[in-house]
């Protein structure tokens, strides 16, 4: 009886090992790479209220707010959609008004920084993605797919609903 019941605890107690150890070999499969944060990328990154400008010219905009969950900065540094052949991330600078220089639109340097835990505004008049060169024009209640890649080459794709809109109608400053 007692060899028999030594032998029952002993197949228990590996398999619960076996178990134990699985769970744990599990688990570090699952970890993050201890020299990058898992959440880093653009795969955090949602857009909220996103939408593209209709329009029968050969560019348009690409609004709404970049969202980060994650505990570190997300730096986009490239975009491109299926409908245009260049996609540029942009900023408007000047038309303070005034009868000053009309607004101008222009690539931004190093692309947007999406703060950790927080948000970056893309809107008519300042920054925002801009797509170029469009194949064909954007109609009012088409989908407009958008990809973002972030520095470390990560991407994460969006679909944007296009609208009519008069505004955002600045210069583009091509010399840029």
């Amino acid at each position: 009886m007692r060899s028999s019941r030594t032998r029952t605890i002993g197949v228990a107690g590996v398999s619960a090992l076996a178990l134990l150890l699985s769970g744990c070999g599990a688990a570090e499969t699952a970890a993050p790479d201890p020299g990058k944060d898992a959440s880093d990328g653009a795969s955090v990154l949602t857009l909220k209220d996103g939408w593209a400008k209709a329009s029968d010219g050969h560019m348009t905009g690409v609004f709404g707010t970049l969202t980060n969950g994650s505990d570190a900065d997300v730096r986009v540094v490239e975009m491109s959609s299926p409908v245009a052949g260049t996609g540029e991330l942009h900023e408007t600078v000047g038309g303070m008004g005034g009868g000053g220089p009309k607004p101008k639109m222009r690539e931004k340097e190093g692309g947007f920084v999406v703060p950790a835990g927080g948000e970056y505004v893309l809107e008519p008049g300042g920054d925002h993605l801009m797509l170029m060169d469009l194949s064909e024009p954007v109609l009012a209640g088409q989908d407009v797919p958008v990809t973002l890649t972030a520095e470390d080459g990560s991407t994460v794709e969006f679909t944007v609903v296009a609208r009519s809109f008069s505004g955002a109608n600045e210069s583009y400053d091509g010399g840029h």
